[in-house]
Formats: structure tokens, sequence, C-alpha cells
């Protein structure tokens, strides 16, 4: 305790040397911490609008179906198998999805698209159709009508109640062709996804495709965490891999875990210039200030205080400093994350043209993991520890005399 209070009190023998000190921490968490919030912030978009609202952290399906995309590759839907995957307190919901391809038309405007048979009944926790409704009506289980993305009714020019003709390939070759009244446009958070789906009820869909009692999925309605992968592994021994496949999203979608992987690497790089800049400022800090100090460490080792009670003293100084910069840009920086958390950052011009070519929304939110500020405060204090060694070294080969007539 004596040890600590002596180390405060150095702390502010030198008010200005302290401040700078403080400072260079402070503003170094609080551009980490933000760049960070930012970058992760975008990841957690992307993964939301494209895996969490849509395709799901993990999907079963049948065994070759995802190498081979095709109407043909579907399994018959079984409520027992449903079941037994709901058990898992994982899994809130199992959505049975039947996808295909058609060619959609009007009188005058054709375009590929992506058919997707859903019960709306249990597709409410993540599609949110009702939420993103913009015209008409979310159909019913039973309904013999489609639902478009906002983006392809506008390419269509279509409303409620007009109708759109599908023609595609059905289930064993069969010819799937048909009209619906289109009862309603939702605006999906993916524009990839905005501008090329159309939904259909399930039942009306098996129809369609001439796959009654058929789906090409179980989409898995579950909270995305870190241990989807492990779930994945474990929920995969209880079922017979011979027949189904059982699939997390970062199999799925690895472009996405890519694109991802190589954004966060050029924004590491940029935190890496980051601390190498404070961690310079602090050890010349610790350089003068140890420079400075030689005739004090040389009387006080001479009065009888041991080297081992100089040295703790002055880590103890140097975490101290760094624990007040921590927590200042912590401070600092918690109003800004937490505004551009609720406002995200709209992004504009071509910049906003080229994000959303590649199918992902246009704005950047800030992320509020608190791992993020516990990573920074922990690198920090860690490069705190490292730098103190030098001045361990320098009063481990201090000769009291000498540094008393310096």
């Amino acid at each position: 305790m004596m040890l600590l209070k002596l180390a405060y009190r150095n702390l502010w023998r030198n008010k200005r040397r302290t401040y700078i000190t403080i400072a260079s921490v402070l503003f170094a968490v609080f551009f980490a911490v933000i760049l960070r919030s930012m970058q992760l912030g975008v990841y957690e978009l992307m993964i939301e609008n494209v895996v969490g609202y849509y395709s799901g952290y993990v999907q079963v399906h049948k065994k070759g179906y995802w190498d081979e995309q095709t109407i043909d590759n579907v399994i018959y839907y079984s409520d027992s198998l449903s079941v037994e995957i709901e058990s898992r307190g994982e899994v809130q919901h199992v959505l049975p999805r039947l996808e295909g391809f058609v060619l959609a038309a009007t009188q005058e405007l054709t375009k590929g698209s992506m058919v997707n048979g859903i019960d709306p009944t249990k597709e409410g926790g993540m599609l949110q159709l009702q939420e993103k409704l913009t015209d008409g009506k979310v159909f019913e289980l039973n309904d013999r009508s489609v639902m478009l993305g906002e983006g392809l009714a506008e390419y269509f020019r279509l409303s409620t109640g007009d109708t759109i003709v599908m023609l595609g390939q059905g289930y064993h070759g069969i010819s799937a062709r048909g009209k619906y009244p289109v009862a309603g446009i939702v605006k999906l958070n993916s524009p990839l996804l905005n501008d090329n789906l159309i939904f259909m009820p399930l039942p009306e869909a098996q129809w369609f495709y001439g796959a009654e009692g058929m789906v090409t999925s179980y989409v898995l309605d579950m909270n995305y965490n870190d241990n989807v992968p492990k779930f994945t592994r474990s929920l995969e021994a209880q079922m017979d891999t011979s027949k189904y496949e059982l699939m997390a999203w970062q199999e799925m979608m690895p472009e996405l875990v890519q694109a991802i992987q190589a954004d966060s690497a050029g924004g590491q790089i940029m935190l890496f210039i980051l601390y190498m800049v404070i961690t310079f400022g602090m050890f010349g800090t610790v350089l003068m200030m140890t420079a400075e100090r030689h005739y004090e460490f040389g009387v006080l080792i001479s009065i009888g205080m041991k080297r081992w009670q100089l040295a703790i003293t002055v880590l103890y100084e140097t975490i101290m400093i760094s624990l007040i910069g921590v927590a200042s840009g912590l401070i600092a920086a918690l109003p800004i994350v937490l505004y551009f958390h609720n406002n995200p950052l709209d992004l504009g011009g071509r910049t906003a043209e080229t994000v959303e070519n590649y199918g992902f929304e246009a704005v950047m939110p800030a992320s509020l993991d608190p791992s993020i500020s516990i990573t920074h405060a922990t690198i920090i204090l860690v490069i705190s520890i490292i730098i103190t060694i030098y001045p361990m070294i320098v009063l481990s080969r201090l000769k009291p005399v000498k540094a008393m007539h310096v």
C-alpha cells in the first residue's frame, strides 16, 4: 500500500509529463475503439442482413444439395425431425423452405428470380415480413399469391393486386408455370435479395414445382453466437449424415467470411500502427522520467530502499497512467459509439453503389460488443508492463554514488 501511495504522488510531481502521457493513451484508445466498433458493426450488419434475416445460421439439407442446388435435391418434410431439432435449447424454430429459380415476367419485362416457399406463420421471427412490408399484406399459408422484394417490384413496375407470371423447371423435369397476384411488397435489408426474391406460400410452392410434401432445407432460427460451428458438430452427431447435411453459415457463405477476414486484416494493420505510435510515446515518457530521476533513485537506494521496491513503484506509476488514459478514452468514445449504433452512418455516391452491388446495405453502424473495450484496455496494460522493463533494467544497474553526483 505504501508503494502504491508513493507511486500516485510521484505522478503529480510532474503534472505536465503525466498529462501528456495520459492524453496519448486516451487518444489511442479513443480512435482504436471507434475504428474497431465501426468495422465490427459493419460485419455484424452484413451477417445479420444476409444470415440472421434470411438464410439462418444453420441449415439442414439433403446430402449433396449445397453442391448441386436444384429442385430435384429435395427431402420430404418430417415433423419428427423438426421436433427433434427444436428440442435443442439453442434453436427457437425450425423453418421449412422450398427454394427454386424461375423466369419471372410481366407484359414487357422478364428477369431471372429466386422463389422461396415459406410458412408465414413460422417465419415471423426471422424474415420479419410484417415489419418489412411497404405495401399490401403478408399472405396466409393457404393463399395463392406471392410477395415481392421492393427492388424486384420496382423493376417490373408492379404494385399489390397486379399479376406476375413465372416459368421454371419443377421436380424431375416437369414444367413449372403459373401466374399469381401480388399480395404484398417487402423491403429486405440485403439489396441482392431485395432485387431478386419472390416469396410464395409453402404449399403453393410445392404444388408449383410438383414437389408436394417436400422441402429443400430446414432453416434453424437461432441467435448468433461464436459457438455456431460447435453447435453444428454436436447436432450433426445425432443425425443421419448419410441422408442429411448440416451446415453452419460459415460453410454456406465462405465468400462472406473471406471478405470479412480480408477487411479485418486491413483494420488490424491500422490498429498496429496506432499502437506502435502510442508505444513509442509511452516509452519516450518513461525514458525521460527515468533519466530525470537518477538522483532520486540513488538517494532512495542509499537510505535503504530496495531496488525491487523502486521497480514496483515505477510499475505502479506506469499502470496508473495507463488506467487513467484507458478509462478516459473509453468514456470519450462511448457517446460516439452509442450515437452511430443508433444512427448508422449512411454511405453515399459511388461508395454506396459499390457496397450495394456486393449485396450489402450501404450503412455503417457501430458495434456495442464489450470485447472491443476489453481487448484494447488489455493491450494498453500489456504495453505498459513491457515498457516498465526498461526502468527495471536501469534500476538493477544503478550505482547510487554515481547517480547522486550526476
